[in-house]
């Protein structure tokens, strides 16, 4: 690699992220890892403002949808279990599904790839209901009556409602909730203490409150809040889904890439599925089983991005070069996203 040595890379991040929390446009935790192993970990900003509470490499953050990787591994699991096939119809597992042209024609390794053509769950019904929407189940309703937006496999299009799709369908197959699943089978094998999906009202040590823009909002001078960011409290739901949401560590998170890797997850004949764009996108990248694919300066990163209000996550690792680098942060995206980035293309010139 030629451009910024390792100790330059590191010096140069650390200077941006200083400048970047003293200006407001970050807060969180960054790490870097080289063959599994941080080479760096440091956390910016405030988790908790009002109480003045800093945040720390042990944060929990938001993680958004940084969790379809986690439903994408989960579904894989089920494919070895012999308990579903990446080419049978959704009907096949959820035999009372309503609307009957998504459960023919949509088959697992659409929902997987975002080409099954059924479209977002996000909007203003989501909004009016999310906090009544407290099982997987009920997110599925929101849109179990609406048609497909294309035929499926004809094209791409980011569709959370087929994660939600997805982790009904992990519960069926399972016989577990989404939520004991993934931990019982991702984060217990991953070492990943400190990440979960835990409801927003359940009291937490270490999570973060996330903070969004408003301009014009004004706070009583004790909140230590400045005048264009409040809490994002009134945009969270009831708690994450499989198509994102829950919260993580960055540490916990360099654990599941460093799982992943070393096919503790899933075998490797699966694992190489997940290191295998399947799907060209609408972005000039590729998607895979829950996984994004990009090239940046030659080299091939793999992972996931994640952000909504108040909340922002980049998690991506290079096999080629041994590198992992996770980006988390309390504030709206592309607050970790922007950081992410300028570590990937400095460790990606050759």
């Amino acid at each position: 690699m030629s451009g910024l040595s390792q100790k330059e890379l590191i010096s140069e991040l650390r200077a941006r992220l200083e400048q970047e929390t003293t200006e407001d446009s970050f807060s969180g935790a960054v790490l870097i890892a080289r063959n599994g192993a941080p080479i760096f970990a440091e956390a910016y900003g405030l988790a908790d403002r009002e109480r003045v509470t800093r945040n720390t490499v042990k944060t929990r953050f938001r993680l958004g949808s940084i969790t379809k990787m986690f439903t994408g591994v989960a579904t894989l699991q089920l494919v070895e279990a012999g308990k579903v096939r990446l080419d049978d119809p959704l009907g096949k597992y959820l035999s009372d599904f309503p609307q009957k042209e998504v459960a023919t024609k949509v088959a697992v390794e659409h929902l997987l790839n975002h080409t099954s053509g059924t479209g977002d769950i996000f909007g203003p019904e989501f909004d009016a209901r999310r906090m009544q929407l407290r099982t997987l189940s009920d997110f599925a309703k929101l849109q179990e009556d609406k048609g497909l937006r294309f035929e499926p496999g004809t094209r791409w299009e980011y569709s959370n409602y087929g994660f939600i799709l997805l982790g009904v369908l992990i519960e069926k197959v399972s016989g577990q909730t989404y939520y004991d699943y993934v931990r019982d089978h991702i984060y217990l094998p991953a070492q990943m203490w400190s990440s979960g999906s835990e409801p927003e009202d359940t009291f937490l040590p270490d999570r973060s409150i996330g903070y969004t823009r408003a301009a014009g909002t004004t706070f009583r001078p004790s909140t230590g809040l400045l005048p264009y960011l409040r809490p994002n409290t009134e945009s969270l739901p009831y708690r994450g889904s499989s198509a994102g949401g829950g919260y993580s560590t960055v540490h916990d998170l360099l654990g599941f890439t460093n799982a992943v890797q070393q096919s503790k997850l899933l075998p490797p004949s699966l694992t190489e599925m997940l290191n295998t764009g399947k799907v060209e996108t609408d972005h000039s990248t590729h998607y895979g089983y829950g996984f994004e694919h990009y090239t940046n300066n030659g080299a091939h990163w793999i992972g996931h991005t994640g952000g909504a209000i108040g909340m922002n996550g980049d998690l991506e690792f290079c096999p080629e070069l041994g590198y992992t680098v996770v980006s988390l942060a309390n504030l709206d995206p592309p607050s970790a996203g922007r950081i992410a980035r300028f570590i990937i293309t400095s460790l990606s010139i050759k």
